[in-house]
C-alpha cells in the first residue's frame, strides 16, 4: 500500500494531480479542498495518500492534511460510500464543516453536499455521530492555520499582481514564500520572501 508521495508537480486539476516520484507519475485523485492549496507545477508536494484496489487497476487518493485522510478513511466505511464520492464529499463541504455537521447529527446540511441524498445523509448522521468525534480536535487544530495560509495566499498574490507581475508568476512565488515562512513570517516578510524568488 502507498500512504505517501514526496515529488514534483507535473500537472494538476480540480480532481486530480500528478506527481512525479524518481521519474515515475502518480495520477492521484484528490478533494479540491487539497487542489486549492497545491503548489504550481515543477514544485515539490507531499501528500499522505490511500490506494483501492479493482479489478481494473489501482487508484490513488491524496490529501493535504491527516484531517482529510481521517475524514475519506470514515467516509468510505459507510454503505454506498466508495473513493470516489468519498472524495466528492469532501470537495462539497471544508473538512470543519463536515465534521461539526456530522458531530451534529445534522442530516440536512449533509444532504445540501452534491451527490448526497437523503437516505445517504441520514446514514452518515447515524453511523458517523460518534465516530467523527475522535478526529474532532485534531481537525479544529488544523482547520485554522489552514486558512490562515489560503488568506496570506489571496492577499499576497494579489499584492504582486498590484506591482505588475504575471498571476500566474506571483502565485508560484507566493506559494513558495507562505511554505517557506511556515506560518512564522509576517506579511511585509512574505512580501520580501516572494520578491525575492521573483528576482532570483
Amino acid at each position: 500500500m502507498i500512504a505517501q508521495l514526496r515529488g514534483k508537480v507535473c500537472a494538476k486539476a480540480p480532481n486530480l494531480v500528478i506527481v512525479e516520484v524518481g521519474g515515475v507519475g502518480f495520477q492521484v485523485f484528490i478533494p479540491l479542498s487539497t487542489f486549492y492549496c497545491l503548489p504550481e507545477p515543477g514544485e515539490e508536494v507531499f501528500l499522505l495518500t490511500r490506494t483501492h484496489l479493482r479489478e481494473d487497476g489501482i487508484s490513488l487518493y491524496g490529501f493535504l492534511s491527516e484531517t482529510e485522510r481521517a475524514l475519506f478513511d470514515l467516509l468510505c466505511g459507510i454503505s454506498g460510500i466508495g473513493p470516489r464520492l468519498a472524495t466528492n464529499i469532501l470537495s462539497g463541504i471544508s473538512p470543519d464543516e463536515l465534521i461539526e455537521a456530522l458531530s451534529a447529527g445534522d442530516s440536512d446540511r449533509l444532504q445540501a453536499i452534491p451527490g448526497v441524498g437523503k437516505k445517504l445523509a441520514g446514514r452518515m448522521a447515524l453511523e458517523l455521530r460518534e465516530k467523527v468525534r475522535g478526529i474532532s480536535i485534531g481537525a479544529a487544530l488544523k482547520a485554522e492555520p489552514e486558512k490562515v495560509e489560503r488568506d496570506q495566499m489571496e492577499d499576497l498574490v494579489s499584492a504582486l499582481v498590484n506591482l505588475g507581475y504575471h498571476r500566474q508568476k506571483a502565485s508560484r512565488a507566493a506559494s513558495s514564500a507562505v511554505r517557506a515562512g511556515g506560518g512564522q513570517i509576517d506579511f511585509e516578510g512574505l512580501i520580501k520572501e516572494a520578491l525575492r524568488t521573483l528576482t532570483s
